[in-house]
């Protein structure tokens, strides 16, 4: 389906006008004939017709405002689409077209997930009794929208649940795609970004691994759902608009809005991350540790301060070891006999 943008029917104002005007004057020869009868039968037959059938054009007035659309059908056959803003008039029997017109994306969860209906009545029963009832408009944004789907769990590429939720910008380019190719566009998309989110989610780990392949190109790679968060959303990104392409719509930007582990593994991974800094930060007290005894011995040989046989070396590299490596201050003991 290619979309077809009507251009050249903004006489509304005029039709608007020409209407009143008709009405007026209808109202006028009927009065006349009426009384007297001056113009006749034909005319009197005439008038009383305009005045019940007249309304009629009126229904072909469409008013537009800014990043707007109408997507205009006739007898079931597209005619166009109305994109520009202003004051239009079309054929009175084309019907407007929005198979999204009640469905919500909500900034912060998913598609209404099937409560519509229960929203519906609940809001048309508040709207009775205010004494209002708000049809849902049938016209297409064109402004750019943002979707924040609810946080999905997914499994990483080594099993590792995770949740993650995130934030696509997106917007209608093209509303006879949108309209006629999909049932929905705006469902569409929402289960469109939950897919991509898994397929894309489930080839990196949460944090970087030995041995995983992200990129597909053979190798192992340091790339990371939290390391490597941009690179991840630009592929998240492209995976979507591949899908949504058929649908008339664009993804501007998606962007990760949140990454845990799933509540049942949080503690442990904690613990696991404490221990493997634990780790890291031992190390390099041992090696510094180290460093320091090799330089201390070497000073102690190189000024002739005393002279150590091995096992006194063994003792001292031990006792310094366990000063230097300690987690609490050591407590000296002075030796105040012979070093032997």
């Amino acid at each position: 389906m290619k979309e077809k943008v009507l251009n050249g029917n903004k006489n509304g104002m005029a039709v608007l006008l020409g209407t009143i005007v008709l009405y007026v004057v209808a109202f006028i020869l009927l009065v006349i004939n009426i009384s007297s009868m001056r113009f006749g039968v034909p005319v009197l037959v005439i008038t009383i017709l305009w005045l019940v059938l007249g309304w009629i054009p009126l229904l072909g007035l469409k008013i537009l405002k800014p990043n707007e659309a109408l997507v205009l059908t006739l007898f079931g056959k597209y005619v166009g689409t109305l994109k520009e803003e202003g004051f239009y008039f079309v054929n009175p029997f084309c019907t407007a077209v929005n198979p999204a017109a009640k469905t919500k994306l909500s900034q912060s969860g998913d598609v209404d997930g099937g409560r519509g209906s229960a929203l519906l009545s609940a809001a048309l029963t508040k709207s009775v009794e205010q004494g209002s009832i708000e049809i849902a408009s049938k016209k297409i944004s064109l402004k750019a929208m943002t979707l924040s789907n609810s946080r999905q769990k997914i499994n990483d590429c080594l099993g590792n649940p995770i949740e993650i939720g995130i934030a696509v910008i997106w917007r209608v380019t093209d509303t006879a795609k949108a309209v006629f190719n999909v049932d929905n566009y705006k469902e569409y998309l929402s289960l469109q970004c939950d897919s991509a989110v898994r397929n894309i989610v489930r080839i990196y780990p949460y944090d970087v691994a030995p041995g995983v392949d992200t990129t597909g190109d053979g190798r192992e790679d340091d790339g990371s759902l939290r390391g490597s968060s941009e690179l991840v959303a630009s592929r998240i990104r492209d995976e979507i608009q591949a899908k949504v392409s058929e649908a008339g719509i664009e993804i501007i930007e998606a962007r990760i809005t949140y990454l845990a582990y799933a509540p049942e593994i949080a503690a442990v991974m904690l613990q696991r991350q404490q221990a493997s800094a634990i780790i890291d930060a031992r190390k390099m007290i041992v090696d510094g540790a180290v460093g320091m005894v090799e330089m201390a011995l070497e000073k102690l040989n190189e000024n002739n301060i005393v002279e150590l046989d091995e096992e006194r070396k063994a003792a001292m590299v031990s006792n310094l070891l366990v000063v230097l490596c300690g987690n609490k201050d050591a407590q000296p003991i002075v030796n105040s006999g012979s070093l032997y």
